[in-house]
């Protein structure tokens, strides 16, 4: 089989699949007669090949996918006028200390945050299947240790947190929810759409609560390892 073939085989399994395929998974289309190396190497070319289209072959978390670009979702979204579910700002600001600072405890978050986190929030984050318990801090009360999932990756359209935007080391407080929030704007709306509400008060406390006095029991952010989340 001819690299021509072997593409058009590629891109209709991507086509037609409903979750990321990964290398493995693809090269049981040829019988694992393709490499891994080589099926890299095809994908490749099929991204050089859409980079005019509407849609994009992407390399997620969980695997290989093609999804519409991101300045086709005014058009697509009037194909389904409802509105997106939105998020509040508690829930946005809890997802952001989770993603960048993971793995943290509830008291972690409320130290950051300075208010007192709900456990509805956090349930919400749950059920969507962006964060989940990773274990326990081995300390007074065992608290639960937080981090972002495979799918809170996926559902941003990105491989690993260090694809997350970057927090500036002056003024982290603000940039540190304005980045994510521009982050997740750039995600087609038929997979994640969030929106923040916050007053000029609110940015006051956030950057308050960022700035250089955040507590030092709030471990920094690490690297993370294709999991989805920090090793």
């Amino acid at each position: 089989m001819n690299s021509l073939e072997a593409k058009r085989v590629l891109e209709t399994a991507l086509l037609c699949a409903t979750q990321p395929l990964q290398v493995r998974e693809l090269r049981q289309l040829f019988h694992d007669e393709l490499g891994a190396d080589t099926i890299k190497t095809l994908l490749q070319d099929i991204q050089l090949d859409w980079a005019q289209r509407g849609l994009e072959l992407v390399n997620v978390a969980s695997g290989w996918r093609m999804q519409s670009r991101p300045e086709m979702r005014d058009f697509l979204d009037r194909l389904h006028p409802e509105k997106p579910p939105k998020y509040s700002r508690a829930a946005l600001e809890t997802l952001a200390i989770i993603a960048y600072r993971q793995p943290v405890t509830r008291g972690d978050m409320e130290n950051i945050r300075g208010v007192t986190v709900n456990s509805l929030v956090i349930k919400q984050l749950e059920d969507r299947g962006w964060v989940e318990v990773i274990g326990h801090r081995e300390t007074v009360g065992r608290p639960m240790l937080y981090a972002t999932t495979r799918q809170f990756l996926d559902d941003l359209g990105i491989a690993s947190l260090d694809q997350l935007p970057p927090l500036e080391a002056q003024h982290a407080s603000e940039g540190f929810f304005e980045q994510l929030t521009a982050q997740v704007e750039e995600v087609d709306s038929s997979q994640l759409s969030m929106a923040l509400d916050a007053t000029d008060a609110d940015v006051m406390e956030t950057s308050e609560a960022f700035s250089p006095e955040t507590p030092a029991d709030v471990p920094p952010p690490l690297h993370d390892d294709d999991t989805g989340h920090t090793t």
